[in-house]
């Protein structure tokens, strides 16, 4: 009797990686989990546009904000009265400095006069007697035209003038006006630059004056004072009278008769005339006066002022 043997076993199992050949498929293995930039990349892909676009505006004013924060100015300090006190004081010692360093006013009008500034000299023979005297004069033209006080030359025939650059000339009395007591001259020898003097308009009581001359031969001499006075009117050797002059308190001698009366900017505001002494002497006690350029300067041929 023949044995009958079971027929062996099929192995089923499936070495790893294999393929099953016959039957259901293997099952596909899982992929790797994502890593932590992926995951980054897949979150920031399911933002949508407007958010972008609201990120970056956040973006931009933080970066506005953090660069006004690192930029700006520093608060402005908070002033005391120490402050204040500090500052006035320096604003008074910067102006007393600029103060320091201008001209003075004196010295202003001396440099504008002074090339126009002349020394008159008279030299006369009255019965047997030689008579000198001296004042000034101021030129008033470019023809070299000299305006002065007419009793610094009233009837003298030798007449010297000296202009500032010490040129001297023979000068003749070209215009007279007695009742102003003016005069005008004309030299035979001008210099070879000449420099008329500014003429200038009317003052008032309170004005700083200048009075430039010769007093007592002292030559280019300065002295400053004030109006004292408009319109008056004296009377002068000769029983004349003399109206609307000015009144001065700066000092003027004999020797500055005839001599420019200046104001500040050295314009020629009058000329010197005479001064009021109740003595004998004829020294300046406080009280000069001066014709106005606006009569004064008519006998020179200027517009009236």
């Amino acid at each position: 009797m023949a044995r009958v043997t079971a027929p062996p076993a099929i192995d089923t199992a499936v070495a790893p990686g294999a393929r099953l050949l016959l039957g259901t498929p293997a099952p596909e293995p899982e992929p790797p989990p994502p890593g932590r930039w992926q995951r980054l990349r897949d979150r920031l892909a399911r933002v949508s546009r407007r958010a972008w676009w609201g990120i970056v505006a956040l973006l931009v004013i933080v970066a506005l904000v953090t660069t006004y924060a690192v930029t700006r100015p520093p608060a402005p300090h908070v002033l005391t009265q120490r402050d204040v006190d500090t500052s006035v004081q320096r604003g008074i010692e910067k102006q007393a400095e600029a103060d320091a360093a201008a001209p003075a006013d004196g010295s202003v009008a001396h440099a504008a006069i002074a090339p126009s500034l002349v020394l008159i000299e008279t030299r006369d023979t009255v019965d047997g007697v030689e008579q000198e005297g001296s004042g000034a004069g101021v030129v008033v033209n470019e023809d070299g035209t000299v305006l002065t006080a007419l009793h610094v030359v009233d009837g003298s025939t030798n007449i010297t003038v000296t202009f500032a650059d010490g040129t001297t000339s023979p000068a003749k009395v070209a215009s007279e006006k007695p009742e102003s007591d003016i005069a005008t001259l004309t030299p035979s020898t001008l210099p070879e630059t000449v420099v008329p003097a500014v003429l200038g308009g009317g003052v008032a009581v309170g004005a700083p004056v200048f009075a430039v001359g010769h007093p007592l031969g002292l030559t280019d001499s300065l002295s400053a004072g004030v109006v004292s006075a408009l319109d008056r009117t004296v009377r002068v050797e000769g029983d004349r009278k003399l109206e609307h002059l000015i009144q001065i308190d700066a000092a003027v001698n004999p020797g500055n008769s005839g001599g420019p009366l200046l104001n500040k900017a050295g314009q020629v505001v009058g000329i010197v005339t005479g001064l009021a002494n109740p003595t004998d002497e004829t020294l300046f006690v406080g009280i000069g006066f001066a014709v106005p350029i606006a009569t004064a300067g008519g006998a020179a041929g200027s517009p009236p002022r």
